[in-house]
């Protein structure tokens, strides 16, 4: 199945929310991926613009999609950023086509 970095930002309300409530946030963002096929392999918390930041494996990008967006809804999240990671398998093999492409691209003159 297809990683993704997903990064948050909460908003002050979240924040305090939290605070007052602490909850492991895996276990709860957790429960959503399983909803639609997915999970959480890793979570942190981070300081600079975003707040946290998981790595996150799904059946393919609809199921990010519906994850990310279904978070998002939420209201406790200021920004949302979700980005699908490239083995370096993959990206090699990715490197080894596009040198494939360079010997028969024409850029415009």
């Amino acid at each position: 199945m297809p990683y993704y970095l997903s990064q948050v930002g909460y908003t002050p309300e979240s924040w305090a929310a939290q605070i007052r409530n602490p909850q492991d946030v895996r276990e709860r963002v957790g429960r959503a991926a399983d909803a639609v096929g997915g999970r959480m392999e890793s979570a942190f918390y981070a300081f600079g613009t975003h707040d946290l930041v998981a790595i996150v494996e799904f059946p393919d990008d609809a199921a990010v999609a519906a994850w990310a967006i279904a978070t998002a809804a939420g209201g406790a999240l200021r920004s949302m950023t979700t980005t699908p990671l490239i083995s370096v398998d993959d990206g090699l093999n990715i490197m080894r086509n596009a040198a494939k492409v360079t010997q028969v691209y024409q850029p415009p003159k």
